[in-house]
């Protein structure tokens, strides 16, 4: 698998994507996370326009997809029932992680990439996404407490460094 910056050609195909993931999803239990439309076309071009969208291709074909945002979280700022590992150094952010129904390592090579970019990395989910829990735990990433969406939706956040 190989990485790469999305481009506005791959839009449909990254929607295609994120509508197998929210399959995967509500395949297992998690009713709740994406509704509504989301991640929608909107967003996924202002990822793309804001220099911070990615596609995962296997064999030329997309597979996966995810931003990759570094600096300030706003809704990482306020954090409770724990804190972060390091609230001090600089880091990034990891969204939109999305793959396919066919697919498999997806999440890993996304965090193995995000990972050889900067080793302060940071990630959200529901608490229902049992799945991408465990690619995120697997990876190495702990559990730091819950932050909540500009929605006021709570998410797990966990950090890496």
């Amino acid at each position: 698998m190989t990485i790469r910056k999305a481009t506005y050609n791959d839009v449909p195909r990254i929607l295609e994507v994120c509508e197998q993931a929210k399959a995967i999803m509500r395949s297992d239990g998690n009713l709740h996370q994406w509704t509504g439309g989301y991640p929608s076309e909107e967003v996924i071009r202002k990822d793309i326009a804001d220099d911070c969208a990615y596609v995962v291709d296997e064999f030329t074909n997309i597979v996966g997809y995810f931003a990759f945002i570094p600096g300030i979280e706003k809704t990482y700022l306020r954090i409770v029932g724990g804190q972060w590992l390091d609230d001090t150094l600089p880091y990034a952010t990891i969204h939109r992680l999305a793959s396919t129904v066919d697919s498999h390592n997806v999440a890993d090579t996304c965090f193995s990439y995000c990972w050889g970019c900067i080793q302060n990395l940071r990630i959200d989910t529901h608490r229902d996404n049992r799945i991408m829990r465990h690619c995120i735990e697997k990876f190495g990433f702990r559990y730091c407490g819950i932050i909540y969406l500009e929605s006021g939706d709570e998410r797990l956040a966990f950090q890496k460094i």
